[in-house]
């Protein structure tokens, strides 16, 4: 576990993961949590602060995302943008309505004294996005920017550690949003920036070793990134434990299967098994015109494919798959609509 943390609370908003690459580009480690893990959860994490994200809907809709109103009590710093600054306000007792005027793009506030505002223009530029908006702040609160339309753009109660912006710092359209961001983990929550992803690396590969000891893995690989990253971690781990099933489908590139296994077989000296399977997915995939059921299609080949060359290499302590948030988010984690 890392001594420095920050968790990204997603309420399906579309930049959730751009709001974690800004996190980590002020050399602070971050992590995305659907809204659906429990507090506990959070907790068990030790954050060293909170941000809630943006998101497609209303707060006062019953079937909106909300969130236990204790995390405003645990003392952890809280940033919410967009929807999260709505929630924030309807769950402490402010009210959100449906905007008079909505606003969606570039529009200039005007910043009040404010730590989340230092070094931070008077009247600068920001990216709004919002059709409902914060007509009543809860009590102990106090504005601290608002726009021509919006007399809320942006409040907090500086005692308790809540901050709320109705707009997105985290796109670049907000000239100085990455400031604002670096105002919250520095002036806020405290943190140091002393993480990087090379050592994040490096301690996962040394808890990987940790982890198998003298186990066998084996690895379902495509030939994508997410698979590819987690081969060769993997191999750095534990080298020769590793036997990787490279699943030729016959749709990719030109010469890519090829270069999959001169790749991982020649270069990188990972046991490779090739599975030459092109027939069988088209085969399959004939006549359908259906995006999803194509996906689908493809998937289940994939396992079946794999599962029957697994059973050739016989008993593994450790099945592996790579996967990047995205699918996690889709598979399950979050409310995300199918994105493939």
């Amino acid at each position: 576990m890392q001594n420095e943390t920050v968790i990204v609370l997603d309420f399906g908003g579309q930049y959730n993961q751009l709001i974690a690459r800004r996190v980590r580009e002020c050399n602070v480690y971050c992590e995305v949590m659907s809204y659906k893990n429990s507090i506990e959860k959070i907790k068990e994490k030790n954050p060293v602060g909170i941000i809630f994200t943006g998101g497609p809907n209303s707060v006062y809709d019953e079937k909106s995302p909300h969130y236990d109103k204790t995390i405003f009590e645990l003392g952890i710093p809280i940033l919410g943008i967009c929807y999260g600054s709505q929630l924030m306000a309807y769950t402490l007792g402010g009210h959100v309505d449906t905007a008079p005027v909505s606003e969606y793009g570039k529009t200039e506030i005007t910043t009040s004294e404010s730590k989340l505002f230092e070094n931070v223009d008077k009247n600068t530029v920001v990216w709004m996005s919002h059709t409902d908006y914060i007509d009543k702040i809860p009590e102990g609160f106090k504005i601290t920017a608002y726009s021509n339309d919006c007399p809320c753009a942006a409040y907090e109660d500086e005692e308790k550690k809540l901050y709320a912006v109705q707009y997105h710092p985290e796109v670049n359209h907000s000239v100085q949003g990455q400031q604002m961001l670096k105002n919250f983990l520095f002036n806020v929550c405290g943190c140091k920036g002393d993480w990087l992803m090379s050592d994040f690396a490096e301690k996962s590969i040394q808890a990987l070793r940790e982890k198998i000891g003298d186990g066998k893995v084996l690895c379902a690989l495509s030939g994508g990134v997410d698979s590819s990253v987690a081969a060769v971690m993997l191999h750095k781990a534990v080298g020769k434990q590793l036997t990787c099933v490279f699943v030729d489908n016959g749709l990719l590139r030109k010469n890519e299967g090829d270069e999959v296994e001169n790749l991982f077989r020649n270069q990188f000296d990972i046991n490779l098994i090739r599975a030459n399977a092109q027939d069988r997915f088209l085969g399959k995939l004939e006549g359908v015109k259906e995006p999803e059921k194509k996906r689908k299609i493809i998937g289940e080949e994939f396992i079946r494919v794999f599962e029957a060359e697994a059973k050739k290499i016989g008993k593994v302590d450790y099945l592996v798959q790579g996967t990047i948030y995205p699918d996690v988010i889709e598979s399950g984690a979050g409310d995300a609509a199918v994105i493939k």
